[in-house]
């Protein structure tokens, strides 16, 4: 797919800015590039990669996509910063915009953090939104429905089953609403004290067992352990709702299994299905470099 149907993006925050069309144009575009497709931008670009929270996997795709694009990276460190001596996450925002960067890729533990800066006359820079605390994970659903459509070719009346600690994933709000949003049916699994009021508005709930039989796309969560201390054992969680090779037997055929990772393996899934064709946990990691590289190129075009 080409650069034309590429829809221009102001800002990357919230899925709920995204239409089924811009949905499908970055999807297109993201599988140029998986399948060899390439583009340096022939000015400059600047980007910074706020990370207020640890990271590996989607900070690292998001340094592979830009190093792919050609644009230059602005180092930032959280932790030799001087957040750590009062400066808040709004100044180091409006720093980087007067320095001339264009792109700001930030996770915070604060939910809608890019609201105020969308405010600010002195924020210049494009945001994208890479995890607002417990809010929202827009880039992780855009590859999620990446993977799902690369697999099955359409999205309409798949169904989808979400399992785990819904209550704290920002990634079970980002999917739960664009899953709906294009057609899939959505199920939703795990301890009832992990559920929140969107499992009801967005699907229904079912036990794990009958789960693993009805969905065509199995999306695992792990325990967010950082976000609460409701007491739960890792032994009673993966007798109750592990993933492990018994419940895989009783998928369909062409299920797949999603986790935004990292893995707690033996909680949410047995070490042994990670091995399994259906699990394409691999495949959404290096996804997310050519799904980044897309809605990167969105943003500066």
């Amino acid at each position: 797919m080409g650069r034309k149907n590429l829809q221009h993006l102001n800002h990357f925050v919230s899925t709920s800015d995204l239409s089924k069309e811009i949905v499908q144009s970055l999807i297109d575009r993201a599988i140029a590039y998986k399948k060899g497709a390439s583009y340096h931008f022939l000015e400059p670009k600047f980007i910074a990669n706020l990370f207020f929270e640890s990271s590996t996997h989607t900070r690292c795709a998001f340094e592979m996509a830009e190093h792919h694009l050609g644009i230059k990276q602005l180092s930032f460190d959280y932790e030799t910063s001087s957040v750590t001596k009062g400066a808040s996450l709004h100044d180091t925002v409006v720093t980087m915009c007067t320095l001339g960067v264009d792109v700001l890729v930030i996770r915070s533990d604060k939910e809608q953090f890019y609201t105020s800066l969308l405010e600010d006359k002195n924020v210049t820079c494009t945001i994208v939104n890479a995890g607002d605390g417990m809010g929202e994970h827009p880039v992780q659903s855009m590859i999620d429905l990446m993977t799902i459509y690369e697999h099955f070719g359409s999205f309409e009346d798949l169904k989808v089953g979400i399992v785990g600690d819904i209550k704290h994933s920002r990634v079970a709000n980002s999917d739960m609403a664009m899953f709906r949003r294009l057609g899939m049916k959505v199920y939703f699994s795990g301890p009832e004290v992990f559920q929140n009021d969107k499992c009801q508005m967005y699907g229904d709930y079912m036990s794990m067992d009958a789960l693993v039989k009805e969905v065509d796309v199995l999306v695992l969560l792990r325990i967010q352990r950082e976000r609460h201390s409701l007491s739960i054992s890792d032994e009673t969680y993966f007798k109750d709702y592990g993933l492990t090779l018994d419940r895989v037997g009783k998928m369909k055929e062409k299920a797949i299994i999603l986790h935004p990772c990292p893995i707690n393996k033996g909680v949410e899934i047995a070490p042994e299905v990670l091995t399994l064709d259906k699990c394409r946990i691999l495949t959404q990691m290096k996804n997310g470099v050519y799904m980044n590289m897309a809605i990167l190129e969105a943003l500066l075009v």
